[in-house]
């Protein structure tokens, strides 16, 4: 039997992260785990980007690491499979998103 296809821009990844995590997507701390690898790949990115950008230029080791454009992707993966284990469509939340990003231009909060 064929794996049903994902219709979305997340589709390609969900499917690679099906298989990368078919030994531990169903225990119990998993979503625990991945709220916290989250909150580190967005800290190590924080590193990266103020190493590089003046804030802290003496920070040798964030500099020797990856960059934060690579720490980004970390982050988006980190996301994808969260989304992925909640059953959450992670296109209709971003498209949520945008539309309320548009609407605040169009109609600002009084």
């Amino acid at each position: 039997m064929n794996k049903p296809q994902i219709r979305s821009p997340f589709g390609k990844y969900i499917t690679i992260l099906e298989e990368a995590d078919k030994d531990v997507k169903n225990q119990e701390e998993f979503g625990s785990f991945l709220i916290l690898s989250l909150v580190e790949e967005i800290g190590e990115m924080a590193r990266a980007y103020l190493a590089k950008h003046g804030r802290k230029p003496t920070n040798l080791a964030a500099q020797r690491d990856e960059t934060y454009e690579q720490e980004l992707g970390d982050i988006i993966v980190s996301v994808i499979r969260f989304a992925r284990i909640k059953n959450i469509d992670l296109h209709k939340r971003v498209m949520y998103t945008l539309r309320k990003i548009a609407k605040r231009k169009t109609a600002p909060k009084q």
